[in-house]
């Protein structure tokens, strides 16, 4: 746990939502489900020894270096697998897209690109141009929000009724839903293009003519989407709460 625990404290707790929706809204027992559960075990496992891979440029010794690298690439087949489980759980189901199988669609999509990234800033001389960059910060927000955020919205709607015995509606719930979806990617994916031109984080200011204030506006845009997506939400629980029609 001490190794990485935001995969414990956020992203195994979205695995189990999506491996609870995907089977109900795809009228399907969830595909191969003891290699399910051995994937994830796996990915705690190999979790704990991949806490230095965003330290190559502290000066780690070069068999640290590869042992990281290594470790961090290795995660990358348990999480394969269970996104694999995932999609054959939909593979021929009566899939009905009601707004937590939207969202646990979309972490689908986000989780493999978080993933991706991964295995990018696992390369050791790939990361030593990037790291301390936006490219980081991007990567860092796929796994950790555009994952985990997208899995507990879907949870929210999934459970919502059982824990109210209101129903949320639906229309809004769409709405938040792509709303957040456009919202998300628009602040997140831009900085990965900003990264690769060599803009620092933690720095809050830059000069100009550096190639920097498209994908900055493009974030900045991004943000009033996920604003108004959170706005959808709040009004819908509201709503529900109030006067949402009662949970059969």
């Amino acid at each position: 746990i001490f190794g990485h625990p935001e995969v414990y404290v956020l992203i195994l707790p979205g695995f189990a939502f999506a491996s609870e929706i995907i089977p109900v809204f795809s009228r399907k027992v969830i595909f191969g489900y003891p290699i399910m559960v051995a994937a994830t075990v796996s990915i705690g496992f190999i979790s704990l020894s991949v806490w230095a891979h965003h330290m190559f440029v502290v000066g780690m010794a070069p068999a640290a270096n590869t042992f990281f690298a290594i470790s961090t690439m290795l995660v990358a087949v348990p999480t394969g697998i269970k996104i694999f489980n995932w999609i054959a759980t939909m593979w021929g189901g009566k899939i009905r897209f009601a707004t937590p199988m939207l969202f646990c669609t979309a972490f689908l999509f986000q989780f493999l690109c978080a993933g991706l990234t991964g295995i990018m800033l696992a390369c050791a001389p790939f990361d030593w141009q990037l790291s301390d960059s936006y490219f980081v910060v991007a990567h860092f927000h796929y796994v950790l929000v555009g994952s985990p955020l997208f899995t507990i919205f879907a949870a929210i709607y999934y459970w919502f009724p059982k824990a109210t015995g209101r129903m949320l509606d639906e229309t809004l719930g769409r709405w938040h839903f792509w709303l957040l979806v456009v919202g998300f990617n628009l602040t997140f994916l831009p900085q990965h293009f900003a990264g690769l031109a060599g803009m620092p984080r933690r720095i809050y200011t830059y000069d100009p003519g550096r190639g920097f204030e498209l994908w900055n506006q493009l974030s900045s845009a991004g943000v009033l989407f996920q604003a108004a997506a959170i706005g959808c939400f709040l009004v819908n629980v509201m709503r529900a709460l109030l006067r949402g029609p009662r949970a059969g």
